[in-house]
């Protein structure tokens, strides 16, 4: 869901962009796609949108905020029919225009779409427009892809004659849901990047990002949507129509970070996916330590597979504070600069005169990194060992998640022992790729491991003159803390 507005957001995490959501044959649909879209709030904080139909009109309502702020009773009352959509939105850049957020709606108000990728090539899909008069000039490719299938639509085409016709064109992660003439439409890229999965629920049916949004609502999950399928939703069940010939290339990053870890992703639960990957690491790394402790919350399965593993006690020993969110609200530059402090609480009882084996999934930038290690030095901790349930990331993302310039990675620049001594920790180390496909469970050509090793499957066009390649040897084998660390 790419913009067009130039400024990045700063944050120290790499962030999802969407979700997507969508019910068919549901009287209180609508209802049903904000409890879906509550629990998908991970993937979006930004803004939030639901589109219904009833058969007869299209129905809108989005806003920015979280979930729970964009809707009341009486917005979702006029979201009226049996199928619907939502989607909730962080984007990229910036992005604070109302224009981008989503579901869209076509001109004609007929068709509705929602989309969770992101397409870095969209030279084709312009040029199709360009070709049918259509002026996209202000066009996201969210909205792009919109237009294209409802011009197909709008020359007598079916849905699945039209989304055949534009597949492609589109270049790039796309998982989608859509509403027309109340039929229920899902589709996924042909190397299914982003997740997008199947469920039933009271002779109706359901779509979501994630299989925890099924949880919610009681739904039973049925299946994935294999790479480059088109489903078709209406009165007479589920059709499917396989577009083109998958080419499976799921996002490893779903499994490190993002998901929800009651989530099941390519048929693994993703909370003991990330739990063998602390057991990797504990084969990977020895340390003689008091206890081990994750940065909360993605880290935490990480960290208890670790403590299995080695024997070392396990300790929450930073609290989180559950109610520190994105917000419009800017706070003083002396909260900004305490804003580690504000979301992570240390225990001190816990820490202090302790050697502790710190877990977390993933550095960035390696800011906000640098501020836990301050605290803990703060409350006396004696030794930090550092250690990270997945390889350096160094290169950006171009498939649907916020990730900054390859400039802004600090491990695409800094070697690890660099970055160690910036951090100011006593060791760090980083889960092999090798030990983190092994440990995933599927096979490596199964994967996208982009952020890691800058091998993008789908093509990504003059954005890959953006990318410097990395050359550090990351080790595997067993070390211990007082190796020297050579790397």
């Amino acid at each position: 869901m790419n913009t067009r507005e130039n400024s990045v957001d700063q944050s120290d995490r790499l962030r999802e962009k969407c979700a997507v959501f969508g019910i068919y044959g549901a009287k209180n649909a609508a209802k049903l796609t904000y409890y879906g879209l509550w629990a998908l709030q991970h993937r979006g904080q930004e803004s939030s949108g639901i589109a219904s139909s009833d058969g007869k009109a299209l129905y809108r309502h989005s806003a920015f905020g979280l979930v729970a702020n964009v809707y009341t009773d009486e917005d979702l009352a006029t979201l009226k029919g049996t199928t619907a959509i939502g989607h909730n939105r962080y984007s990229t850049n910036g992005g604070a225009d109302p224009q981008f957020n989503q579901p869209y709606v076509s001109n004609n108000r007929v068709f509705t779409l929602a989309h969770n990728g992101n397409l870095p090539l969209v030279d084709k899909l312009s040029e199709f427009l360009s070709s049918v008069n259509i002026d996209h000039a202000e066009m996201n490719d969210s909205g792009m892809m919109t237009a294209a299938i409802d011009h197909e639509l709008g020359n007598g085409a079916t849905i699945d004659q039209a989304v055949t016709t534009v597949f492609p064109l589109l270049e790039g992660a796309f998982s989608v849901t859509a509403v027309y003439n109340e039929k229920l439409i899902a589709f996924r890229d042909q190397y299914g990047i982003r997740p997008l999965s199947l469920a039933k629920l009271d002779g109706g049916y359901v779509v979501a990002s994630e299989t925890c949004a099924f949880d919610t609502i009681g739904a039973e999950f049925i299946r994935d949507i294999e790479p480059g399928e088109l489903v078709v939703i209406d009165e007479s069940g589920v059709t499917s129509h396989q577009i083109v010939k998958p080419d499976l290339k799921f996002d490893i990053f779903e499994l490190v970070y993002f998901a929800r870890p009651d989530s099941v992703l390519m048929g693994k639960t993703v909370s003991s996916v990330r739990e063998k990957y602390g057991i990797q690491l504990a084969k990977e790394y020895q340390f003689d330590a008091d206890i081990v402790v994750p940065v909360p919350d993605s880290s935490i399965p990480a960290a208890l597979g670790y403590a299995k593993a080695s024997g070392i006690p396990f300790e929450m020993a930073l609290i989180k504070n559950r109610y520190i969110n994105r917000t419009f609200i800017s706070p003083t530059q002396e909260l900004r600069e305490r804003d580690v402090m504000l979301k992570l609480n240390p225990i001190i009882d816990l820490l202090k005169d302790k050697k502790i084996v710190l877990i977390d999934d993933s550095i960035v930038r390696g800011t906000t990194m640098k501020k836990v290690v301050k605290m803990l030095r703060g409350v006396g901790v004696k030794e930090i060992n550092l250690l990270i349930s997945s390889p350096p990331v160094k290169y950006p993302d171009f498939y649907g998640i916020d990730t900054p310039s390859q400039d802004d990675l600090i491990a695409s620049r800094m070697s690890t022992k660099e970055i160690r001594q910036w951090l100011g920790v006593d060791w760090l180390g980083y889960l092999s790729y090798d030990g983190m496909i092994e440990a995933t469970g599927v096979s490596r050509d199964q994967l996208c491991t982009s952020c890691f090793d800058g091998n993008y499957p789908s093509p990504i066009g003059r954005r890959a003159d953006e990318i410097r390649f990395v050359e550090e040897k990351i080790a595997t084998g067993a070390y211990s803390h007082s190796a020297e660390d050579d790397e």
